[in-house]
C-alpha cells in the first residue's frame, strides 16, 4: 500500500456558492487551500482535481427524480420553489448548482477509490462532507450527499464493513438515513443535541433498522461542551464501537462548527481539540482498517478563523506531517484574510497558549459522573448500543 496521501482540490470547488451573506461561504475553501500552500502542507500530498460526477453515480444514493429536478433548477434557478429542499433560505438556488454539487461527489468518490485501491493510504476532501442531503431532497446547505456516494462506491466494490464517524456539531442525519437498514455500514455521530440545534434528530435510541441493530450510534451532547469532555465522548463511545465493528475502511467527517466562535451552534471547542480528534481518528484508522482512511470537511462557519486551520490540520495529519498548534501562521495569509474580510486572520494554528502536549481526556475507566450532562449523554448511548456489540456499558 502506498504511504502517499491525496487531497481533493481545484478552484472550481468554490463555485458551490449560495450567494452573499450565506454562512456556507466558498471563501472558507479558498482560505483552507491557501493556508495549506503557505504552510507547505500541499507539498506533502498529491493534489487531485475532478470533473462532475455522472448521473449513474448520483443515483446510487439519490432518487432519479431528485437528480433531474436539481439539474432543471441548475439550468433555471427561478424554477426552485422549495419542493426539493432547494429555493429556501438554507439552500438557495443558483445557476450551476447541479454541477458544483456533483463535483463534490466526484471528489469524494475519487478519494474513496484511491484509498480502496491502494493508490493513497489516506485521502482528504475538505470540500465535501455534505451529510444532511437526503435521498430525495436537499437540506441543511447540502444538495448531494457525497459521503454516502463514497461509502456506496466502497460497498459496490465488495467492501464488507465501512465505519463512518461524524464530529460535526450537527447530527449526520442524511448519511444515517441512507444506510440505516444496512448492517455493512456503521454510522457514529457526535453532535449537539437536537433539542437545541438543527436538524433535531440523532437520539441514543436510534440504533439502526431491522437487521442492522447497533449500526447507528448517536451521542447527543448538551450545548456549551468544552474540549476535554467532548474528546471524552469521542473516546468513550466512537472508538470502542468502531473497534468492535472491525471496519475495512474508516470514513470520517470533520465539520468544525463545534468551534467556540462558530455563529450557528453552541459548543465551546478550540481548534486544538478538533486537531486532536483528527489525530485520534487517524490513529484509529491505522489500528482497525490497515490505515485506510477517507476524511471529509463539512460544516464550519467561522470561515476565516476556525475552518482553514482545522482542515489544514486535517490534511497535514493525513500526510503524516502534522502541524504543531504553536505554529505561527504566515503573514501573507493573514493579510489575504484581511483583504477579503477586513480583519487579520489568526496568528497561530491553535487557540490554546503554547500547547505542546495533547489535551488531557478523562478515561471512562475513571468512572461515570451522573451530575455531568456529557457523561449522561455518553451513558445513554453506551446503554443503547454497547450490548448490541458485546461491549460492557460500565467499563472500557
Amino acid at each position: 500500500m502506498s504511504t502517499q496521501a491525496c487531497a481533493i482540490w481545484g478552484e472550481d470547488f468554490t463555485k458551490y456558492d449560495f450567494g452573499a451573506g450565506h454562512p456556507m461561504a466558498p471563501v472558507r475553501l479558498d482560505l483552507t487551500a491557501r493556508l495549506c500552500r503557505e504552510l507547505g502542507v500541499f507539498d506533502d500530498v498529491e493534489l487531485v482535481d475532478v470533473d462532475i460526477a455522472p448521473d449513474e453515480v448520483l443515483t446510487t444514493v439519490h432518487d432519479r427524480a431528485f437528480v433531474d429536478a436539481v439539474k432543471a433548477i441548475s439550468a433555471d434557478p427561478s424554477a426552485a420553489d422549495g419542493t426539493w429542499g432547494i429555493g429556501t433560505d438554507d439552500v438557495p438556488a443558483f445557476a450551476g448548482i447541479h454541477e458544483s454539487s456533483a463535483r463534490i461527489v466526484a471528489g469524494s468518490v475519487e478519494a474513496a477509490r484511491r484509498v480502496w485501491t491502494g493508490e493513497a493510504e489516506h485521502a482528504v476532501n475538505f470540500t465535501g462532507g455534505m451529510h444532511h442531503a437526503m435521498r430525495d431532497r436537499a437540506a441543511g446547505f447540502c444538495i448531494y450527499n457525497d459521503i454516502a456516494a463514497a461509502i456506496r462506491w466502497l460497498l459496490d466494490q465488495g467492501v464488507e464493513r465501512v465505519a463512518y464517524v461524524d464530529v460535526d456539531v450537527h447530527h449526520g442525519d442524511g448519511v444515517q438515513a441512507i444506510f440505516y437498514d444496512d448492517p455493512r455500514v456503521l454510522t457514529v455521530s457526535l453532535h449537539e443535541s437536537g433539542r437545541t440545534l438543527f436538524p433535531g434528530t440523532g437520539w441514543p435510541a436510534d440504533t439502526g433498522g431491522p437487521g442492522a441493530e447497533g449500526t447507528a450510534v448517536n451521542i447527543a451532547l448538551p450545548p456549551g461542551v468544552t474540549d476535554g469532555p467532548w474528546l471524552r465522548a469521542l473516546a468513550s463511545v466512537a472508538a470502542p464501537v468502531v473497534r468492535a465493528f472491525e471496519p475495512q475502511v474508516l470514513v470520517t467527517q470533520h465539520g468544525c462548527d463545534t468551534h467556540r466562535e462558530d455563529p450557528l451552534a453552541h459548543m465551546a471547542l478550540t481548534v486544538d481539540a478538533q486537531r486532536q480528534a483528527a489525530v485520534n481518528l487517524h490513529r484509529l484508522a491505522h489500528e482497525v482498517a490497515d490505515g485506510r482512511w477517507v476524511a471529509f470537511g463539512g460544516g464550519g462557519y467561522d470561515v476565516c478563523g476556525a475552518v482553514p486551520r482545522a482542515w489544514t490540520h486535517l490534511t497535514a495529519i493525513a500526510a503524516h506531517k502534522p502541524v504543531p498548534s504553536a505554529t505561527e501562521i504566515p503573514m501573507a495569509w493573514r493579510e489575504h484574510v484581511e483583504l477579503v474580510s477586513g480583519q487579520l486572520g489568526p496568528e497561530r494554528m491553535g487557540d490554546l497558549p503554547d500547547r505542546e502536549l495533547p489535551i488531557w481526556v478523562q478515561p471512562w475507566a475513571m468512572g461515570y459522573n451522573p451530575h455531568s450532562g456529557v457523561d449522561r449523554a455518553i451513558m445513554a448511548t453506551r446503554e443503547a448500543v454497547f450490548p448490541l456489540h458485546g461491549l460492557d456499558v460500565w467499563y472500557d
